[in-house]
């Protein structure tokens, strides 16, 4: 499956736009500011050794090649308020497939600052409106851990149904854990009352679902 990139996407003060190698110092700076507030939910390896995380520069070129091959979607969130853009969390979109399954995984962070505001289940809602309308994805997938209250409140503010629990499911915060997952499908998107439906309305956008 093949994307376009890059890919920008707005609503009103808040921008998805790729992670670009001028943002580490943003990125670097809110990623420190935050390193306890995300520590419990970041993605580890079990093989440190072997495995270790790429530099930022040299994670934003996979990430971008992900993107151009389809697999992927890697977008920085911006915040634009009182003259000044910052940015304040990450949207990624992960294992885009094509085919009988025309699926996807998404994961999200949001600053701690900025916590509480109903950013997050915003810009979740303009990236699944970008799945469904412009790549005719079929399902979108959310893994949570069952402690993260607050990611648990973005699924249920957007209407992502519980679909079960998944045991050492990822290697978060350095051990394997158990992950509760949500998802998303088009034909959901009939019933005009969704809360993705109403959502999309009050950001300007419609998505009628592919037959």
């Amino acid at each position: 499956m093949t994307a376009l990139w890059p890919v920008v996407l707005r609503d009103r003060e808040l921008v998805l736009q790729p992670l670009r190698l001028r943002d580490w110092q943003a990125w670097s700076e809110s990623r420190s500011r935050n390193r306890e507030w995300l520590r419990p939910w970041n993605a580890t390896t079990p093989r440190p050794a072997s495995d270790a995380p790429p530099a930022y520069p040299a994670m934003v070129r996979r990430l971008h090649e992900q993107a151009r091959a389809g697999t992927a979607l890697p977008w920085a969130l911006w915040l634009r308020e009182r003259a000044q853009t910052r940015l304040i969390g990450q949207v990624s979109v992960s294992g885009i497939v094509g085919g009988a399954g025309r699926m996807c995984n998404i994961g999200y962070w949001i600053d701690a600052q900025c916590a509480g505001r109903g950013y997050t289940p915003r810009a979740v809602a303009m990236a699944v409106h970008y799945l469904f309308a412009e790549l005719d994805l079929h399902r979108v997938e959310i893994a949570i851990r069952p402690e993260n209250a607050a990611s648990l409140r973005v699924v249920a503010k957007l209407g992502f149904d519980y679909e079960g629990h998944r045991p050492a499911f990822l290697h978060i915060d350095g051990a394997w854990r158990d992950h509760d997952v949500f998802t998303v499908t088009q034909e959901q998107m009939a019933d005009p009352h969704h809360p993705l439906q109403i959502m999309w309305a009050e950001q300007g956008r419609s998505f009628t679902p592919h037959p």
